[in-house]
């Protein structure tokens, strides 16, 4: 039964997240809270192991998710349960396409697509700031408003910004460095 749900809840966040794999992050908050499947630390591991991984960050996440609930069996389910509604989309839509390659609905609806992709990858960038920066949970524990923020994440944040942003040589940099940089710190630190 876990099997199917994970093959459902992936399949309906592939049909309906638009906008490349942080779209899914919505999907998958909710999804830590209606399933309890992972929490939202989790979630947090799972965006960075995700994007330090090769390949699409959806399916990653996907993959990761259906481990972490039912091991190999799960990963695979929930994986191709995030790809079906591609797929079957894509063989639609090119069957179909070369019909309607100049019809203004079609042309429409796909600029009408547009700020939906970039209000849900705003979503997940705010939902990956509100993880990564504030402790909510402590905050709520002890009504003290300093306790509210993640003051380590915060500092690293603002140091990379600034050196990413400000400093020249550290612009050519590829970002996997930055990556690498962040777990050293995060472990030597204690993050």
């Amino acid at each position: 039964m876990i099997l199917l749900s994970l093959f459902w809840e992936f399949f309906k966040t592939g049909l309906f997240a638009t906008g490349g794999g942080m779209a899914t992050l919505p999907f998958l908050y909710r999804m830590s809270e209606t399933k309890g499947w992972f929490t939202a630390a989790q979630l947090a591991d799972m965006v960075a192991v995700s994007e330090s991984t090769p390949g699409p960050i959806g399916v990653n996440m996907a993959t990761y998710v259906g481990y972490t609930t039912a091991g190999i069996p799960g990963s695979l389910i929930a994986t191709i349960g995030l790809i079906t509604p591609s797929i079957i989309i894509i063989l639609i839509i090119a069957r179909i396409l070369q019909k309607f390659r100049t019809n203004k609905t079609v042309d429409a609806a796909f600029y009408g697509l547009r700020p939906c992709s970039v209000g849900l990858i705003a979503a997940a960038g705010l939902l990956v700031v509100k993880i990564a920066l504030f402790t909510l949970d402590h905050y709520a524990e002890t009504h003290v408003l300093l306790d509210a923020l993640n003051l380590k994440a915060i500092l690293l944040a603002a140091v990379l910004l600034f050196l990413t942003r400000g400093v020249k040589q550290v612009k050519k940099l590829h970002p996997i460095f930055f990556i690498l940089a962040s777990a050293v710190i995060g472990i030597v630190f204690k993050f």
